[in-house]
């Protein structure tokens, strides 16, 4: 059970973003309609770290315990000391960099990965 009750921050967030999409939007022009787009576009990222990041971030650690090191920082100097340049680990550390940057890429900008 969750300590809050409804609506949750995710639905918060979204009501508050329909608003400046369905009703402010169309309303302003110029400088307050780019900051409103802005406003718009950090909503949805919000919305969505809200939504995928747990997930994203348990397989994150997963991936990287499998390669060894404890977080991104271990990973970086694992790499830059050499220990993982074997063909073994070369294929892992790939996909691990391949997976955190699409999981970026699904939060900032999801449309970037069509």
């Amino acid at each position: 059970m969750e300590p809050h009750d409804a609506p949750t921050a995710a639905q918060l967030l979204a009501a508050v973003r329909d608003f400046l999409s369905d009703d402010v939007l169309p309303a302003v022009d110029g400088r307050v309609r780019f900051h409103t787009r802005v406003a718009i576009n950090v909503l949805g990222m919000v919305e969505r770290e809200l939504e995928l990041g747990p997930e994203q971030a348990a397989e994150h650690r997963r991936r990287l315990a499998e390669l060894g090191v404890a977080d991104d920082a271990e990973l970086a100097a694992a790499i830059r000391e050499g220990h993982l340049d074997g063909p073994e680990n070369r294929a892992e550390v790939a996909e691990l960099v391949r997976q955190a940057v699409r999981a970026k890429l699904q939060v900032a900008n999801p449309g970037y990965l069509d």
